[in-house]
């Protein structure tokens, strides 16, 4: 009996074996990869359910929160309302909004009388005229039909100016009334910047373009015509307010000096007619309890989306460094 070594046998048995073990490694990577992919896959269908789920809720939010002004009566007789709740000139409140409130209020044929309710400390000047221009060129079209502006905590400056348009103004004996005047302000830091050790390096086309820099010693020249623009406004403001209150107001020469009435002390100004809320006007001046409120709101969605694409664009303008030049 022999027995004989063969090499050849023994080299394609270890490679038969190599050759299984090379297949099993590669099976078991390409196992693991479908996993991944469809892994992947249902991590996209999830969040893509995720998402149409929050836009179905946000329209069903929306749907229910949504205030339209269609719905308001056509044909019944009522008293109107429109609304002017914070400051002038902001995202909540600005002209665009207050005089399409307006307008459909005049505009509705059951309507026997406008109530423009305020409570605002003021704003910009220029959003104001625009909504006292506006009073006065719908009061034109539609002489039988009567405004009256109510204040409610504060109806200052801007919102005064607003009010002045008004047939009659009515307040409560506590609400804060009047600051027939205009303000700049700001801060100096010069002082604190030399202790710091700080230089300013500001670079402007125009002689008096940063005069209120505040990091700039003040210019007293640029100052002097700053004050100028400020005394023109409050001018203006002047004769607004003397046009629309006529002979009502008293002779005090500290009505437009900028200070702020209770009620109680308006009427005695002239600056109010009487006393009363919204209620009370409907009811008692204009004749109608009845109250449609024509005030224009920004529903939860509309406002979700203006903030979000405000912040969008206030962070693109930083990445891209947007807001180094600037013509105010």
């Amino acid at each position: 009996m022999s027995s004989s070594w063969n090499e050849s046998d023994d080299y394609e048995q270890s490679g038969d074996k190599e050759g299984r073990a090379w297949k099993l490694v590669e099976n078991l990577a390409q196992g693991a990869l479908k996993e991944q992919r469809r892994a992947r896959r249902w991590g996209i269908f999830f969040k893509l359910l995720t998402f149409i789920w929050l836009f179905v809720s946000v329209g069903v939010f929306y749907n229910a929160m949504h205030v339209d002004l269609s719905g308001a009566p056509a044909s019944a007789s009522h008293t109107a309302l429109v609304e002017l709740d914070g400051v002038i000139g902001t995202d909540d409140v600005n002209a665009d909004s207050v005089v399409t409130g307006l307008r459909a209020a005049f505009e509705d044929k059951g309507t026997k009388g406008v109530i423009l309710r305020i409570n605002s400390p003021g704003g910009s000047p220029v959003q104001s005229g625009y909504i006292y221009d506006e009073i006065r060129r719908l009061r034109g079209l539609y002489p039988q039909t009567p405004l009256y502006a109510v204040v409610m905590d504060i109806g200052a400056s801007g919102g005064y100016y607003v009010a002045a348009a008004a047939d009659k103004i009515y307040a409560d004996k506590a609400s804060l009334v009047g600051s027939i005047g205009v303000i700049s302000s700001g801060f100096g830091f010069v002082g604190a910047m030399k202790k710091l050790g700080v230089t300013r390096r500001n670079y402007t086309a125009g002689e008096f373009k940063a005069f209120n820099d505040p990091f700039q010693p003040e210019d007293l020249e640029a100052t002097q015509r700053w004050q100028q623009s400020l005394d023109t406004i409050h001018n203006q403001f002047i004769n607004v307010v003397k046009q629309g209150r006529g002979d009502r107001l008293s002779d005090n020469k500290d009505i437009f000096s900028g200070m702020v009435w209770t009620g109680e002390q308006a009427v005695k100004l002239g600056l109010l007619d009487g006393l009363g809320s919204a209620g009370y006007v409907a009811r008692e001046v204009i004749g109608e309890e009845e109250i449609v409120d024509f005030s224009l709101r920004l529903t939860p969605f509309e406002r979700f989306a203006r903030d979000f694409g405000a912040g969008v664009a206030s962070t693109a303008v930083k990445v891209l460094g947007l807001n180094s030049l600037s013509l105010q």
